[in-house]
């Protein structure tokens, strides 16, 4: 990897859409509190414009925006808008206190968008784009214009669209691969063609943007890069509406790893990308595939005896980069039921967690609770113990204790009790298997119309005695989802823990005009 500088104009802007584009992603949904964590991750890490969200959707996402900007330091903050005038104004409103802020508009651009979606003819569109670029710089003096669906426009018109942009005043164009339609080779000849055809480009800096639906999100970023774009929007684990958009993380690294071929440069510090990684997950409960480049849990592991011979013998035999430089430490078999408190402090600081001083003391028992079951603690068995921490801290329903009767000879039947908003309530049920009877028992405490999308089981480490790592996504009768992840050594522990953290999420939607949730039916009880 080389290390000369680089010059301006090889400087690689990046713009992270997580809080928007990523947010969009069915179930991924993050609260205020955890809107702002990211942003001050994103913020610390080097990311260049924020995209904090969709002021004009709700009043939570304008909320989450105006805060991000009250709160950003360094980096730009941005907000998303349609070409509608009053969608431009409430984006501008919420960006308003942010150091530098940008304003992020959009118009499709495609035939059967122009048809279908906005049912506008070619030459009305192109009115829209000088109104919507105008008014915009009205409030700011940085407006970004996209044309989505960009890469299945007419190329004709799309220059049409870009000069008209570009010579209201938009200061970044972004050429959108919407539905991740394109390929690398196509991307490149795309950018390229824009920037030599339309006669403003060099009074703009073009932006890709790009959906993973073919798996080539990355790719294609990196093609519009060598094409002369100079800004990737990208999101953290690559989350996103469907297959999701380009991972952050993978294009910084390509980047670095080989700058022998793209020799381009960021400010990200890679150090943090683990760090992000993991923060993103646990806010919106979506798990990082363990082969998940750059942050998977796999990326750095050899079990092949082959590769750890090679390992053994130099590092670069089956590694093109170090666990370090992107925030990961080599050793996972630190901590055991012998680890005192410190040294449990410092393991969630080397994994890079911020909690507080209760979430501390709780984790830790739970921590203990743990070893005193397993005969080997993980780093991934720590962060699981976590991020339920976290991510349950607040829940209004909280599990007390759990037998389940299962086995050939049905029927099989749970007693539950749990903790609703500090009454304590108790119910048995019967069910199809020892998951249903849980879940039963659940609905009978806490009635409730939501409707069971998913329910996944996988280990966390490996051994019969591994923590079970349990993904439940509910949905309500809007169609709304969200998903809640449970860890324990016991399956069916992790199960009704699932059930409930995203029980506990619908619960919350309900309380801002959400979905439909049944009062809970409590029982008093002295039992302990």
């Amino acid at each position: 990897m080389t290390t000369q500088a680089q010059s301006d104009k090889d400087r690689v802007v990046i713009f992270d859409t997580t809080l928007r584009d990523g947010e969009q992603c069915p179930g991924a949904t993050m609260t205020h509190e955890e809107k702002l964590e990211v942003a001050e991750l994103l913020d610390d890490m080097g990311v260049d414009i924020i995209e904090a969200g969709f002021p004009i959707a709700s009043e939570g996402d304008f909320a989450a925006v105006q805060e991000i900007a009250t709160r950003s330091k360094n980096a730009v903050i941005c907000g998303l808008s349609r070409a509608a005038p009053k969608d431009i104004d409430r984006c501008a409103e919420a960006i308003k206190p942010a150091k530098r802020r940008r304003i992020h508009t959009f118009l499709s651009t495609s035939p059967v968008h122009m048809k279908y979606k906005l049912q506008k003819e070619p030459h009305e569109v192109l009115e829209m784009v000088i109104a919507q670029v105008t008014r915009a710089r009205s409030h700011t003096d940085d407006v970004e214009w996209s044309a989505e669906d960009a890469t299945r426009t007419e190329h004709d018109f799309l220059c049409r669209c870009v000069e008209a942009a570009i010579k209201a005043g938009a200061t970044t164009i972004n050429i959108p691969d919407t539905v991740g339609y394109t390929v690398p080779e196509e991307y490149f000849a795309l950018m390229k063609m824009l920037r030599e055809r339309v006669p403003n480009s060099d009074q703009a800096r073009f932006s890709v943007h790009c959906h993973n639906d073919l798996g080539m999100a990355v790719a294609n970023s990196l093609a519009g890069v060598k094409a002369g774009a100079r800004q990737i929007e990208c999101t953290i684990n690559g989350i996103g509406e469907r297959a999701g958009n380009a991972a952050l993380e993978e294009v910084v690294m390509a980047m670095r790893v080989r700058n022998d071929v793209l020799p381009y440069s960021t400010g990200i510090d890679a150090t943090m990308l683990t760090r992000a990684s993991k923060l993103v997950s646990a806010a919106t409960s979506f798990p990082v595939q363990y082969n998940k480049a750059i942050v998977g849990r796999n990326a750095f592991a050899h079990e092949s005896g082959i590769h750890q011979d090679g390992m053994l013998k130099h590092t670069q035999t089956y590694e093109i980069m170090t666990p370090e430089t992107v925030g990961v430490k080599q050793t996972s078999l630190v901590m055991g039921k012998h680890s005192g408190r410190h040294a449990f402090e410092h393991k969630l600081e080397e994994l890079g967690y911020k909690v507080s001083s209760n979430q501390l003391e709780d984790a830790f028992v739970r921590f203990k609770a743990l070893a005193d079951r397993k005969k080997q603690i993980y780093d991934e068995d720590i962060e699981a113990l976590v991020d339920e921490e976290i991510a349950h801290a607040q829940d209004r329903v909280k599990l007390v204790s759990l037998s389940v009767i299962a086995g050939t000879r049905g029927p099989q039947r749970a007693t539950m009790k749990l903790d609703i908003e500090g009454r304590v309530a108790l119910e048995e049920c019967e069910g199809n298997g020892p998951v249903d009877a849980i879940f039963n028992c659940i609905k009978a405490l806490v009635p409730h119309e939501a409707v069971l999308e998913l329910y996944q089981v996988h280990a966390v480490t490996e051994g019969t005695d591994a923590q079970a790592e349990v993904s439940v996504r509910l949905s309500d009768k809007s169609g709304r989802s969200v998903t809640s992840r449970g860890s324990d050594p016991d399956t069916l522990v992790a199960s009704a823990k699932a059930y409930l953290g995203a029980l506990n999420k619908l619960m919350v939607r309900r309380q801002k005009g959400g979905i439909a949730v049944g009062e809970a039916r409590v029982h008093s009880t002295d039992a302990g």
